[in-house]
């Protein structure tokens, strides 16, 4: 068999994706990848063919920006279905599934009914996918809720239909489908897939959702030998990183760095696309890249992060204490459950300063934090990829 696995979004969209790429392949099968241009050179290194999808986006991540005004939003969403539309169908040609990842995946099912091919959407995190149990994930700007979880879930619907309708509605009417009325269940589909650790994010019930685990990347790359040697020179430090996307704000390094020394810790600083940066060249400080975080996080004191799906788990797998620093959509979601589960907090809703940060960080430098972490590292699955892609080829879809 062949598949198409499609997605639009950061590192933490894309990793997931290679981790089940890569295990359809160990089982024999034929794999293509339709993923943002900023990962075609990594997934070349993997051997993967790989189409390229949309614009770069570490440029849109270089520098922070005023947010787009509604006229504004509209275009890119025609545009960005219009190519969607081109690019994956062309991709997607010999394929046999299309799994899509994001909701932003608005034209991949429709290719897949032209063609006459099964279609799996996979969602990251629960919050994601429609539930009487939780309420959507936030927008950015979004004031706090005054009304129930099933009004908010109707505008999340609602939303979606004004963005995307139009432009979803003429590419069908070209292509001869009928239109749909429901963009975002045309997306998410019936029978979504849930691609989280059922401890970390059980799917709290609510319609037909398929919970595979997580789909995790193994990284066989040794740690750089200056971190080694970091790590080496003194008692477990923190980890510091808002992940390949998230707007680091003015002062956050210093803070961290001020935090961490109050607490008699050392620092290390990942950078990121964020911007994220340390100023001189302190013993007590190291500015890193791209690691294997599993590596790493098991020989830290906290890992203070943004949120992110992947990096939320794969603290929670090294059981390293957490700090979680949202900002947007479903970080808020993973801030909640590191609380809910006593492997961490979440940071108060306020732009971080060294006090505040020192606040939380006293609190997850608990004991009892530290030896809930560890039990639940030991409660989580490493299987996730492996289970969705025997069920891809058994077409238990």
């Amino acid at each position: 068999m062949r598949f198409l696995l499609s997605t639009i979004g950061t590192r933490g969209d894309v990793q997931p994706l290679v981790a089940l790429a890569l295990e359809l392949r160990g089982l024999g099968q034929e794999v293509h990848l339709c993923v943002p241009p900023d990962f075609r050179d990594w997934i070349d290194g993997l051997a993967i063919p790989v189409t390229p999808a949309g614009p770069e986006l570490r440029r849109s991540a270089d520098a922070p920006s005023a947010p787009p005004s509604p006229e504004q939003l509209r275009r890119l969403a025609r545009d960005s279905v219009a190519a969607q539309f081109g690019t994956i169908e062309e991709a997607a040609r010999g394929c046999d599934v299309i799994v899509a990842a994001t909701a932003l995946q608005v034209a991949a099912r429709s290719v897949a009914e032209l063609m006459g091919i099964p279609y799996v959407f996979a969602a990251y995190c629960p919050a994601v996918l429609p539930s009487p149990h939780h309420a959507p994930p936030p927008m950015p700007g979004q004031p706090p809720a005054t009304v129930g979880d099933d009004e908010l879930w109707a505008r999340d619907a609602a939303r979606f239909n004004a963005m995307f309708g139009d432009a979803l509605g003429s590419h069908r009417a070209s292509l001869g489908l009928a239109p749909v009325e429901d963009v975002r269940g045309h997306i998410l589909t019936d029978r979504p897939w849930l691609a989280a650790d059922p401890v970390l994010a059980p799917w709290p019930g609510g319609g037909d959702v398929v919970q595979t685990g997580a789909w995790i990347l193994p990284d066989r790359r040794p740690l750089p030998p200056e971190l080694v040697e970091f790590l080496q020179a003194g008692e477990p430090p923190f980890y510091f990183g808002l992940g390949s996307r998230m707007h680091a704000p003015r002062g956050l390094a210093e803070a961290m760095v001020e935090s961490a020394r109050a607490l008699g810790r050392r620092v290390i600083v990942s950078r990121g696309w964020s911007g994220l940066s340390l100023a001189g060249d302190a013993p007590d400080c190291l500015s890193i890249g791209d690691v294997d975080h599993r590596k790493l996080f098991g020989r830290v004191a906290a890992v203070v992060h943004h949120g992110g799906a992947g990096t939320t788990t794969a603290a929670a797998q090294a059981g390293a204490p957490q700090l979680v620093i949202p900002q947007v959509y479903d970080q808020h979601y993973w801030a909640r459950q590191v609380d809910r589960l006593g492997i961490g907090t979440g940071h108060p809703p306020v732009t971080p300063t060294a006090d505040s940060l020192i606040g939380a960080l006293r609190q997850v430098l608990h004991p009892d934090v530290a030896a809930r972490a560890r039990t639940v590292a030991a409660e989580t699955r490493t299987d996730g990829a492996r289970t969705a892609a025997r069920r891809l080829i058994a077409s238990d879809l």
